[in-house]
């Protein structure tokens, strides 16, 4: 299934000079309380440090990084938005903290070659890539970052489950008493072409989850990102209709160590057990002759792959394609309750007894 929509230079970052959108993303309690307890709870990590916000937005985090103890703050916004960043910076009295500077970070300059220390920025987008900003980042880190540097945060994590979508799906049987099943599957026909963004309640999900991909944000290469794939047969957990796949992502952030203490690592998650972000969930509908029922360790087989758009690389188009899970190879010792695989674990357990 395909995510393709139209190039329109300039418009990404038009898009944020709409004060709802950060509206949104400042009312997102978990994001912004792990920002929060992630910097704020790690001041002796930034405590006389130079500090880089890149797509800094309305200021917030560089406001916490100041908090924290931070000698400057460099905010990067390629929005008009970097004007309400200095007025915010000014109605918290950080302005000879905090610089506020209106450019790409890619046409950005730190005076006399200086690096950081720190890299901050809420980059992501839903599942994480799609019309993010970790090339910038990425950039950022490689003209910026001291060898040493620390990035905020410094892992991310993707995951895919295969899962129910009863409000998709099911919701249309019975209408107030009307069945709308016709109009349930025209919806999810029109609906095809790219994955939605949903809330997908945990009880729902058919698998904890599998890593699809794990990304080291002081190592990771843009062209790394150019594609990802995953190929694998998952084993479901539970019973229940297979109806799509869910799609998610964790950040994590760097935490302080020391003699005395050792700081929490903070967590910024989006699976569908946690209390839920402005990035939901994002979910590819089968279509309905490819739905059917599991039974747990029933085994699931798939393929999907993230591929840059070929009109702006902020975009990722996404293919999914169903396997046979009789001819697809299963990872071993494998729990799904196939033949094959029972008689493989059982051969394996009593070679571990022999041994």
């Amino acid at each position: 299934m395909d995510n393709t929509e139209e190039a329109d230079p300039g418009a990404y970052f038009d898009s944020y000079e709409d004060l709802k959108i950060h509206e949104l993303m400042l009312s997102d309690e978990p994001r912004q309380t792990a920002y929060q307890n992630a910097i704020l709870g790690n001041r002796q990590l930034f405590a006389g440090k130079t500090v880089l916000d890149v797509g800094a937005g309305t200021g917030i985090l560089s406001l916490f990084c100041a908090q924290a103890g931070a000698r400057k703050v460099y905010a990067v916004e390629a929005s008009n938005l970097a004007h309400l960043a200095r007025a915010v910076v000014k109605e918290n009295n950080f302005e000879q903290v905090i610089e506020v500077s209106e450019c790409k970070v890619e046409e950005f300059r730190l005076p006399n070659d200086e690096r950081a220390d720190i890299i901050v920025s809420e980059w992501m987008g839903f599942f994480l890539l799609h019309e993010g900003m970790l090339d910038s980042v990425l950039y950022a880190r490689d003209k910026f970052l001291k060898p040493n540097g620390l990035m905020f945060p410094n892992t991310a994590t993707i995951y895919i489950a295969p899962c129910s979508v009863p409000s998709r799906f099911d919701r249309w049987e019975n209408l107030s008493g009307v069945s709308m099943k016709c109009f349930g599957r025209a919806l999810r026909e029109q609906c095809s072409s790219k994955p939605e963004v949903l809330t997908v309640a945990s009880e729902h999900l058919l698998h904890e989850g599998h890593v699809m991909t794990w990304l080291d944000l002081k190592e990771v290469t843009s062209e790394e990102l150019n594609s990802i794939e995953a190929k694998e047969v998952l084993v479901a957990q539970r019973e229940g209709k297979l109806q799509g796949f869910c799609i998610w992502f964790d950040c994590t952030f760097p935490a302080a160590e020391s003699d005395e203490q050792m700081s929490s690592e903070v967590i910024l998650s989006t699976n569908p057990s946690a209390p839920e972000t402005h990035w939901k969930q994002t979910v590819i509908l089968l279509p309905e002759q490819a739905c059917e029922e599991l039974e747990a360790r029933d085994p699931v087989a798939f393929s999907l792959t993230m591929t840059r758009n070929q009109e702006t690389n902020r975009r990722y188009d996404l293919q999914l394609t169903l396997l046979d899970a009789e001819t697809e190879e299963h990872n071993l010792p494998c729990e799904c309750q196939m033949t094959k695989c029972i008689l493989m674990k059982a051969h394996l357990d009593t070679m571990q007894v022999d041994g």
